[in-house]
């Protein structure tokens, strides 16, 4: 049996999720090198709003935001990709102290090289320390500072939680942190299905690519056999949950073998691997859930259309 690249916590999900019924598979799986260059394509395109629509956000409030969060900040930020949008804030946060360190965490090894890379040609005046893993565990490795903390969570990443798991990780990331620290988060928010299903199904098919690469990957780490043409992608708006839904479909009956985890599969045609859910938060409901987890909101941005909303919320 070939041994798995996969990080164990992570096959066990894969396990437990390709025997469940309907099955799924955990979104951790997403953000390999490829996908996570796939990740990438898919913010550039028209059809996906939530980037250009939160830049837009940032572009124009960034400064209030840290005048909000407070002077001499350290700012750490979860799930970082390539920090793109983030240099926006760090340009901002480097006119405002003489020295500013900066925490990028991610599950993505490749991205966060990319972004070391890139910060440090941007900003040479920036300490980058980049944090490779598990978002809370990146934050529990972290150095005790007497700085005050910002954290970011931008994009619409709380999204892939449902709501009470929402409630538990962000109430964790609290408890990672101090009295006076601050948190600003990103939450995609509900609007009508014709703009959002062409955001998790564009013309160009760089989403279904995105979501086919799950099942590349576990080929590639962990000696299955999917055939990705046997399969086509899925985004469905499930209005009574206020999600988006992306599913991988059996374009026949087939069998799979999973030979890291000595597993075997069928798959009837039409049944529907579940790879991700993208909550859009209704009024009140972001609001909510950071409230449940002990956050105090101060202030929270959106743009013209009400698409996005960037709220800050203190320890």
């Amino acid at each position: 049996m070939p041994e798995s690249r996969v990080a164990s916590p992570l096959m066990d999900e894969v396990r437990a999720g390709l025997l469940s019924s309907p099955k799924r598979l955990p979104p951790a799986l997403f953000y390999d090198s490829a996908g996570s260059a796939l990740f990438e394509q898919i913010t550039e395109l028209i059809e996906y709003y939530p980037t250009r629509t939160e830049r837009g956000i940032l572009e124009r409030h960034g400064e209030d935001m840290l005048h909000t969060a407070g002077s001499e900040l350290e700012m750490l930020e979860l799930g970082s990709g390539s920090s793109a949008k983030t240099h926006l804030l760090l340009r901002a946060l480097l006119e405002r102290q003489e020295h500013a360190s900066y925490a990028p965490i991610d599950v993505s090894l490749s991205a966060l090289e990319q972004a070391k890379a890139t910060l440090a040609e941007v900003f040479p005046g920036l300490e980058v320390r980049p944090i490779h893993g598990d978002f809370l565990e990146g934050l529990a490795s972290l150095d005790g500072s007497r700085r005050k903390r910002l954290v970011l969570f931008l994009g619409s990443t709380i999204g892939n939680f449902d709501p009470a798991h929402a409630t538990d990780f962000l109430r964790a990331v609290r408890e990672n942190l101090h009295p006076g620290d601050a948190l600003l988060i990103g939450m995609d928010l509900a609007k009508t299905p014709s703009v959002l299903i062409p955001a998790y199904d564009d013309s160009a098919g760089v989403t279904a690519k995105f979501n086919l690469n799950v099942l590349a990957r576990l080929n590639r780490e962990a000696g299955a056999d999917f055939k990705l043409e046997g399969f086509r992608h899925v985004a469905r708006w499930n209005e009574a949950e206020s999600r988006i839904e992306m599913h991988l479909e059996s374009r026949s009956r087939q069998s799979v073998r999973v030979a890291a985890l000595d597993l075997d599969l069928s798959l009837d045609k039409g049944e529907r691997i579940h790879t991700e859910n993208s909550y859009k938060y209704r009024p009140g409901a972001g609001e909510a859930i950071l409230r449940d987890a002990g956050w105090t909101l101060e202030r929270t941005w959106t743009d013209e259309q009400n698409w996005f909303a960037l709220h800050l919320a203190r320890h």
